[in-house]
């Protein structure tokens, strides 16, 4: 394909995706299509000759769009929010025309010094310590892991340099909650600390939040036993409930044994734009690095992940190679971003924060997020003042853990009947297409998660969902 081509098929393209968001509010939710069915619709081999455009975007539409969940929907309330804004879009068609090669500083200057200002920006408007530095990685599994691979040298001074954790005479543990992202847990096998060594902690029953009393019991029971405390993930917005771990009280304690701390943000540091959530992460500033996604609630494109950290060179010294064939006569001057992450080769993911930033604006981005804060604050006020229905769990950020408990019935409704009943009014929404929640266990019982964030939604749709959710509860039963 040559550039008139391209610019012939591109202008189509460009129409096809402004037609199709238009048309979102009009389609499911969730995918409407059977196992199998989308693979059904490909051929067994790849086309020998190059087919015309017209017919590839054809079965964009045909073949495609009926197997995506519409996360960009208005009514989209599952899992958190994953808002694609049609400025980073912009972006990241931009990144991919210039086909940049991001490896070092020297193969793209442009790729490694529009990411350290727009990743300044968003430092400050954040408000994390000005002394710290951040990078842009792919998902928050990955920060994570990047994180605890800090941890684990610090704790160790650089064992990677001679024998490795193996060569270690005291076992490293970690610390979280059983309420922490399942990518901590991946985190932890993968730096290769071992599930054993991590400590789930107890959490308050009402916030959900970890008990520093807790915690500090665990570490001194494992000193005691001759393990050595190396980190502890602060949660700051959980998946389930979005509780927010006391960071204040968690890093003294941390500090006294030389423990790395590490934030984990990832949905909730969007809403640090907003100078009355930035109570979210005090104590911050003696903590060792902290994550978030741009691209769940603030509306950057997938994928782009923010890790900053407070002592950079202590994570080049980690995570650096340096074959002769990247040297150059620069590498004092430069960052070589390559030395903070676990890839080699990178994406131009900045462009997409860059257009973003430049073409929304930060004040209209605050403002939709404090209208997701709201719209959810609305929600837990209708739920809590309906017969029969409960919120669960304080409503900290945009999300509202509830759950339908049928009253009047003169019988309380066992666990296994109350998860049945969950599930079956869950379901009946989701499989409408009309919206989309997600069930979560809490405490061992089944609750449903109702994520406000997408960037359409208003408050009637939030309306219609709730309306949505009481007619399900009708049509179900009690189980």
């Amino acid at each position: 394909m040559g550039p008139e081509e391209f610019r012939a098929a591109g202008h189509e393209l460009i129409d096809w995706i402004a037609d199709y968001r238009a048309r979102i509010p009009q389609l499911p939710v969730q995918a409407q299509v059977k196992p199998g069915e989308v693979a059904g619709k490909l051929p067994d081999r790849a086309p020998a000759q190059a087919e015309p455009f017209g017919q590839v975007l054809a079965d964009l539409e045909r073949v495609v769009v009926p197997g995506v969940t519409q996360v960009q929907h208005p009514r989209y309330f599952g899992w958190f929010p994953a808002n694609a804004s049609l400025a980073s879009v912009l972006g990241d068609l931009a990144a991919g025309g210039l086909g940049a090669l991001g490896i070092t500083w020297q193969s793209a200057p442009a790729l490694t010094e529009v990411e350290e200002v727009v990743v300044g920006w968003l430092r400050e408007l954040t408000a994390l310590p000005a002394t710290w530095r951040g990078v842009i990685q792919d998902t928050a599994s990955t920060a994570c892991l990047i994180a605890l691979l800090a941890a684990r040298e610090r704790a160790t001074d650089y064992s990677e340099v001679r024998g490795g954790l193996q060569a270690e005479d005291a076992p490293l543990t970690v610390y979280t909650t059983e309420h922490a992202h399942s990518s901590v847990l991946k985190a932890v096998a993968l730096a290769g600390f071992g599930r054993d060594n991590l400590r789930l902690i107890e959490v308050n029953p009402v916030t959900y939040a970890m008990r520093t009393e807790a915690l500090a019991a665990a570490i001194e029971a494992d000193v005691a036993a001759g393990h050595k405390p190396a980190a502890v993930v602060v949660n700051v917005g959980t998946t389930g409930t979005t509780a927010v771990d006391p960071l204040a009280e968690i890093v003294p304690l941390a500090r006294r044994y030389g423990m790395w701390v590490h934030v984990d943000a990832a949905m909730a540091g969007s809403a640090l734009l907003l100078p009355e959530m930035r109570w979210l992460i005090d104590g911050v500033e003696d903590a060792d690095s902290l994550n978030w996604n741009p691209h769940k609630w603030l509306g950057t494109l997938g994928d782009c992940s923010l890790l900053y950290v407070a002592d950079p060179a202590h994570l080049i010294r980690v995570m650096s190679t340096n074959p002769s064939y990247l040297r150059s006569a620069v590498d004092g001057e430069v960052t070589q971003y390559k030395d903070w992450g676990i890839p080699l080769g990178r994406r131009f993911r900045a462009l997409k924060l860059w257009f973003q930033l430049r073409l929304d604006g930060v004040e209209a981005i605050q403002a939709r997020l404090r209208r997701d804060l709201d719209n959810a604050r609305w929600l837990a006020g209708q739920v809590s003042s309906t017969p029969g229905w409960r919120v669960l769990a304080p409503v900290t950020l945009q999300t509202v853990v509830l759950r339908h408990e049928p009253p009047g019935t003169g019988v309380v409704l066992d666990a296994d009947a109350l998860n049945a009943h969950t599930i079956a009014w869950a379901n009946a929404v989701n499989t409408s297409g009309a919206a989309l929640v997600t069930p979560s266990l809490l405490d061992g019982v089944w609750s449903v998660r109702v994520s406000i964030g997408a960037e359409g939604t208003e408050r009637p749709d939030v309306e219609e969902l709730w309306s949505l959710l009481q007619q399900a509860v009708l049509r179900s039963g009690p189980a």
